[in-house]
């Protein structure tokens, strides 16, 4: 499949790149190759391949969601730097 130049600088220009003149022949010429490839490609028999995702069989492991006791606020706050009653102490760093 032959790409033109043109084609090859509006792509360019999408993409906010720029390109010599001769670095657009190259690039018209590499991509029609591509093109080309993927042409070939599209012609093989796939009609006995299963749809896939990912080449690989992999699954999410997923834990049961149980409710566990959490802590309480002591227990929480034991290593704060500074705390207010049952809170975390920060600086303040938006003004009035």
């Amino acid at each position: 499949m032959r790409i033109s130049k043109y084609t090859v600088r509006h792509v360019a220009e999408l993409a906010r790149l720029e390109f010599k003149e001769e670095e657009l022949e190259k690039f018209a010429e590499q991509l029609g190759n591509i093109l080309e490839h993927i042409e070939e490609l599209n012609e093989l028999d796939t009609s006995n391949v299963e749809p896939t995702f990912h080449v690989l069989d992999l699954s999410t492991p997923l834990r049961e969601d149980v409710v566990e006791p959490w802590l309480n606020a002591d227990e929480a706050l034991e290593n704060a730097p500074q705390r207010e009653e049952d809170f975390f102490a920060v600086p303040k760093v938006i003004e009035d």
